[in-house]
């Protein structure tokens, strides 16, 4: 059943089209065994023998049996890769079928000497034997055959042939010789620095391969400069007697625990005229209720969510270079039935963005790898230029997390996880706890985040609100910007440039809070005040149209004289040429005794040691 001169028929066909005219082509599939999440083979007509690789989405296709070791398939459309370096071609199949499991045996087709009729095996190639039109045998021993094979090879190549490539998972501090075939997935600028031992320079760069594992390697002073032009964004090398360690966590920015570094004396090859891979992307998603802990620290995180809002893009003046970037917001949701707002800049908002405001009404689930966790509204993620997005992603968790959205947790009442952070979790004593400061701190020092926004945390009790002010705006549902009345009927949304029947209300307030040393305004949002007055904007609306202004005071007269812990941000305005200080609420949670108790206690016990 194996196509004859199968191999013969690829090889004259590098790279068919749906036009050709090619005949069947049926293969042995010998040697079978996995590399990355892909899977290698050698293509075997019982002739020819071309190695292969079955693309990743032919994986599962090996998984369930189908595709077997020595069974037969028919190859259906295929890429043949040039490797010119070791004399060869490289045959990636795309696309194929199973024909026959596994045969008894590895198929061989016969093939008669045109001068003598001789019956002969094309293992004799294998075991190094050549013959000469007159039949001699001459035969060469391993070591010539590899010298020969070798002895024109780029240096990339032979350090491909005479080492064995390991995996980066396998690689550990107690190794000796090691060689990766890597890619550069990200390169940092050349930094200086000065320390005790004098001045220096480092660079680092962080490497992937093939299984989609990451490391980062840092190279200081010779190797710096050796290296870094060398490495380019994006290529793919060999390394080689480079050093591991235990990483840093304070300073690491991949899921390795070790992290590289190479001196002068590291071998850094490019890998020329190759069959190229793509590293598969691997994440390690951080559930949105636990982002509290990495809020403004340097480890960057993988998160996955239901898009629940897509902002139009916005235009962002840097202040370090004055230069204007896109930028856009979406924020998303996940079985912990918290929110969180992404930040995505320059290409992520214009093209990945971009596409997940046309499908928002889909509500898309989106896996995305590298954020920085920041403090903005409590918490906050932003995307950096190494963060990858993907849509809808072919993961277990993100049809686990589709299940879940589908059959209630689009009907769920979600909170933002800034917001609803306790003080009595790590993340919320690192938010709420941190800068504690009294409101006479504030209000008495009027050059409070004059060069940015400073951001303080409060104990105090809501003392006022006016029933009399505007509690809420009407809030497009796709990006919560302001509406107006449209022509007709409808609202009309300038963010979105369309027309929707419905809108939504959304809190903006101002409220008083007392503590003992004073009291201030403060400026709270949609977010926080729904944690303050328990109930959305539309339900205290229906309220105070159904029930009335007397119990809609009621409502406001429960929020106040309730202690709450306050993250704040501090920054200066003007108004009427006077200078004043605009206080905004950023994340609020009620009052957990119990870590209040601990934190007023380790104040105390500082106030002792001081006096």
């Amino acid at each position: 059943m194996v196509s004859p001169d199968a191999i013969s028929t690829i090889l004259a066909n590098p790279s068919p089209d749906s036009s050709s005219d090619l005949p069947e082509i049926i293969v042995q599939v010998v040697d079978l065994k996995p590399t990355g999440n892909r899977y290698m083979f050698s293509a075997s007509d019982g002739k020819k023998k071309i190695k292969s690789i079955l693309q990743s989405s032919l994986s599962s296709e090996v998984i369930s049996g189908s595709i077997q070791n020595l069974g037969l398939i028919r190859v259906i459309d295929y890429t043949l890769n040039d490797i010119p370096t070791k004399n060869e071609k490289y045959l990636i199949v795309t696309k194929c079928e199973a024909v026959s499991p596994a045969l008894e045996a590895e198929y061989k087709a016969e093939v008669k000497s045109e001068e003598t009729g001789i019956v002969l095996k094309r293992k004799h190639e294998e075991i190094g034997i050549v013959l000469t039109p007159k039949q001699e045998i001459q035969t060469k021993s391993a070591a010539q055959i590899v010298h020969e094979q070798s002895g024109n090879m780029a240096p990339s190549a032979r350090m491909a042939m005479t080492r064995r490539i390991q995996p980066l998972v396998s690689l550990n501090p107690y190794q000796g010789n090691w060689t990766i075939k890597v890619r550069v997935t990200s390169k940092g600028n050349m930094r200086t620095y000065k320390n005790a031992r004098g001045e220096g320079c480092v660079f680092n760069v962080e490497l992937t391969d093939e299984d989609g594992t990451q490391i980062q390697a840092t190279m200081f002073n010779e190797a710096a400069r050796k290296f870094f032009d060398k490495f380019e964004l994006g290529k793919v090398y060999y390394i080689s007697k480079g050093t591991l360690r235990v990483a840093n966590k304070q300073f690491k920015t991949v899921q390795n625990d070790y992290e590289m570094t190479l001196n002068e004396n590291s071998q850094v090859e490019e890998a020329i005229n190759e069959a190229a891979f793509i590293p598969e992307t691997k994440f390690s998603f951080v559930p949105i209720d636990e982002l509290g802990p990495y809020v403004n620290g340097r480890e960057l995180v993988d998160v996955i969510g239901v898009v629940q809002m897509v902002s139009p893009t916005m235009s962002i003046r840097r202040k370090s270079n004055n230069e204007t970037v896109p930028k856009r917001d979406i924020t998303i949701a996940d079985e912990t039935k918290k929110t969180v707002v992404v930040s995505l800049w320059n290409d992520l908002a214009t093209n990945v963005g971009q596409e997940l405001l046309d499908m928002a009404d889909k509500s898309p689930v989106v896996a995305i790898k590298s954020l920085k966790v920041g403090d903005f509204q409590g918490v906050s993620l932003s995307a950096l230029s190494k963060s990858n997005i993907v849509v809808n992603p072919d993961l277990p968790e993100a049809k686990k997390l589709r299940s879940w959205y589908d059959s209630e947790g689009k009907e769920t009442s979600l909170a933002s996880v800034g917001s609803g952070m306790s003080p009595s979790t790590k993340s919320g004593a690192r938010s709420m706890y941190s800068d504690r400061v009294s409101l006479l701190h504030i209000t008495s020092n009027l050059s409070l985040g004059e060069d940015k926004p400073a951001f303080f945390s409060l104990k105090a009790y809501i003392s006022f609100i006016k029933p009399d002010q505007t509690m809420w705006y009407r809030a497009c549902k796709t990006c919560n910007k302001k509406v107006t009345d449209a022509f007709g009927s409808g609202y009309w949304c300038e963010g979105c440039q369309k027309n929707d029947a419905e809108c939504s209300l959304r809190y903006i307030m101002a409220l008083k809070v007392s503590d003992a040393s004073g009291e201030a305004w403060l400026s709270a949002f949609n977010d926080q005040a729904e944690i303050i007055f328990g109930c959305s904007a539309d339900e205290l609306d229906k309220l105070k149209s159904e029930e009335g202004e007397t119990a809609y005071q009621m409502k406001l007269k429960e929020a106040t004289w309730v202690p709450h812990l306050f993250r704040v941000s501090v920054a200066p305005q003007e108004y009427n040429n006077e200078k004043r200080q605009r206080i905004t609420v950023r994340a609020v949670a009620p009052v957990d005794y119990a870590a209040e108790s601990k934190y007023l206690l380790e104040e105390m016990s500082k106030m002792n040691i001081s006096m």
